[in-house]
């Protein structure tokens, strides 16, 4: 019996904006690549915890994961006062 072992290709997750701002929009392209709706991802994450509502694609649920999801939901409550006043 001969064993085979292969070499696996690890990508590194992406390091360039490791703020709450900057993580959602990374896991919302994700989710939008693979066909998912992102808003439902997102929210299920949220509400849930539970990752695998997150896609594992170019390392998404890794990511989401660095963040507490309170500072997910801060972020996305500033970002959403901020836009409808500034109208």
């Amino acid at each position: 019996m001969t064993e085979r072992f292969e070499t696996m290709k690890m990508t590194a997750i992406p390091q360039s904006d490791n703020t709450a701002e900057g993580i959602l929009e990374y896991v919302y392209q994700a989710l939008k690549d693979k066909g998912y709706d992102p808003v439902t991802q997102i929210v299920g994450y949220l509400i849930s915890g539970d990752p695998t509502y997150i896609t594992s694609y170019n390392q998404a649920r890794s990511l989401i994961c660095r963040v507490e999801r309170d500072e997910l939901m801060e972020e996305l409550v500033r970002s959403y006062i901020e836009n409808k006043l500034s109208k």
